[in-house]
């Protein structure tokens, strides 16, 4: 399944959950907070505006590094890339370098 967002929406995969706090302390699978930071793999052509037509430019490129607010987008399976997040540009809180 090879995924294209619409719109202003973009795919995302998220950083694997760290096993170990920063004290040392080995966490259980159930235990381990999901990460708010992921790559971006894909992206939509931008947010149409209604009255003219024209497209907004995306501010995100495909391989940045993102980190997000914890309740953004919608999980996905894909066969390819296992799981990813769709969700809205505005959803992304930072670029980091």
């Amino acid at each position: 399944m090879n995924l294209q967002p619409l719109n202003d929406r973009i795919i995302v995969r998220r950083e694997d959950a760290s096993e170990k706090t920063t004290g040392g302390i080995l966490l259980p699978g159930n235990a381990q907070q999901k990460p708010q930071r992921g790559t971006v793999l894909a992206v939509g052509p931008g947010k149409q505006n209604k009255k003219t037509g024209t497209r907004s430019t995306m501010q995100l490129k495909v391989g940045d590094k993102v980190l997000f607010t914890s309740w953004a987008g919608d999980e996905f399976k894909d066969r390819k890339t296992g799981e990813v997040l769709v969700m809205h540009e505005e959803d992304v809180l930072a670029v980091v370098e």
